[in-house]
C-alpha cells in the first residue's frame, strides 16, 4: 500500500502537542478588527484544540494514525 501524502495546507495550520492532541488557531483574527472588542480579539489570539468531530479528518490530512 502506498504512503499517505500529507496535505500541505493542513501541515501549516495544525500542530501536534506532546500528548498527541492537535492544536489549531482561531478564525476571525485577520482583518476588520476595529469593530471587535479588545477582549474578543485577545481570546482569539490563544490557540485551541481540534474538536472530536473533526479529529479524524484532520489526522487523515496530516497522515497520522489510521
Amino acid at each position: 500500500m502506498p504512503k499517505v501524502k500529507t496535505n500541505s495546507s493542513a501541515k501549516k495550520r495544525f500542530s501536534l502537542t506532546g500528548t498527541g492532541k492537535i492544536k489549531r488557531k482561531h478564525a476571525y483574527k485577520s482583518h476588520i478588527l476595529t469593530k471587535m472588542s479588545t477582549k474578543r480579539k485577545r481570546n482569539l489570539t490563544r490557540s485551541g484544540l481540534v474538536s472530536d468531530a473533526d479529529l479524524g479528518n484532520v489526522k487523515r490530512m496530516l497522515g497520522i494514525g489510521k
